[in-house]
């Protein structure tokens, strides 16, 4: 009789998926025009503001002015998209891409209940999660609950996705930089808007892989305590870049040479680490504690190919408070299979937060 090893199974699924999608030559790798030159310099100084000089204390969300289209409704609820211009300040605005300027969001939302009494929660995107479709099915069956959902559109994703640019395979390391710096600020500013404008009771903001990175960025800057779910994410885009699957789908080659250029010759090794010390600013762990880490939810994959176990419990260890709950599975067979355990974590982590007072 044969044992099967289930959890080497999912484990050596995500390797084979990722052989398929990143060692073969059916697309370009990431980062396949090098760094970015002097936009990564600028990126590496302005990422180091994030943080906070005094405990506790975040810049403020700017206020967004979407305008909203209805695009379907039926007897109990509507999905209206709507478009912003992204609140980053001119700095950032002048490295990104024009296809970049203007935000996109679906926003999910149950009819005849006020909005003080509903909860809301911003959805962020995956890697290679192009569109709305995918998050709103997460967010759907959590109408019957009260719970609201907004998707963003990522910035160099779906109708953001700069002309040269391969799918999701971001050009330059300075990319990977910008999307992250601008789906925060943008995530921020719709928490902002669904507090301040549309009187939202609760809040929350999820994302799975990079987004779960980006929701635990949010939920750690933002000014108020929100729910934070990071699903099947690591601490760091070091983890996934340099130890995880996506290792095997980065231009080692291409970044080398762009290196060369001003250096002397490196090897794979230093080239490799260089990334690590510009990865690093996305360390959530050097960001701040939420300010409520009880609502702070990590949902892992117990064999997860693209995401080692010790990089969820180092999040945790540096939140104290913050709960990990783990399903049986790899990165992409939980993407798969596992809904109904993030959604779970959804409605848990905003049943840890009280109900912001109505001002009617």
């Amino acid at each position: 009789m044969v044992t099967i090893n289930l959890g080497m199974l999912h484990y050596v699924l995500d390797h084979v998926y990722g052989a398929f999608v990143h060692r073969t030559k059916l697309s370009t790798p990431f980062f396949s025009r090098g760094w970015g030159g002097s936009k990564l310099d600028l990126l590496e100084k302005l990422i180091k503001q994030l943080f906070p000089q005094v405990e506790g204390q975040n810049w403020p969300p700017c206020l967004i002015d979407p305008i909203w289209k209805t695009h379907w409704e039926t007897k109990s609820a509507w999905l209206r998209v709507g478009e912003f211009k992204t609140p980053c300040d001119d700095q950032i605005l002048g490295a990104l891409p024009p296809e970049c300027h203007d935000a996109r969001v679906a926003f999910l939302a149950p009819k005849f209940v006020p909005s003080h009494k509903l909860a809301c929660v911003v959805h962020l995107a995956g890697t290679g999660d192009h569109s709305f479709e995918r998050r709103l099915r997460l967010g759907g069956p959590l109408l019957k609950e009260n719970i609201a959902t907004m998707v963003l559109e990522s910035p160099f994703y779906g109708k953001r996705r700069p002309v040269m640019q391969n799918g999701s395979k971001l050009l330059c390391v300075s990319d990977l930089l910008l999307l992250g710096r601008a789906t925060i600020e943008e995530a921020r500013s719709l928490l902002h808007w669904l507090d301040a404008e549309a009187g939202f009771g609760k809040l929350g903001v999820c994302g799975l892989s990079m987004g779960g990175v980006h929701a635990a960025m949010v939920g750690s800057l933002h000014p108020t305590p929100v729910a934070t779910l990071p699903f099947l994410s690591p601490h760091s885009a070091v983890v996934a870049f340099c130890e995880g699957v996506l290792k095997h789908g980065t231009a080692w080659e291409a970044l080398r040479k762009d290196l060369a250029k001003e250096e002397v010759t490196l090897t794979l090794e230093e080239v490799q680490e260089r990334l690590r010390s510009v990865l690093s600013l996305t360390d959530v762990t050097r960001f701040p504690i939420p300010k409520n880490p009880q609502a702070v939810i990590f949902v892992a994959a117990t064999d997860d190919g693209y995401i080692p176990n010790h990089s969820v419990l180092e999040l945790q260890k540096a939140w104290p408070g913050s709960e990990v709950r783990w399903v049986t599975g790899g990165h992409v067979s939980s993407f798969l299979l596992h809904n109904g355990e993030f959604r779970r974590a959804i409605v848990d982590g905003l049943s840890r937060l009280t109900w912001k007072e109505s001002s009617l």
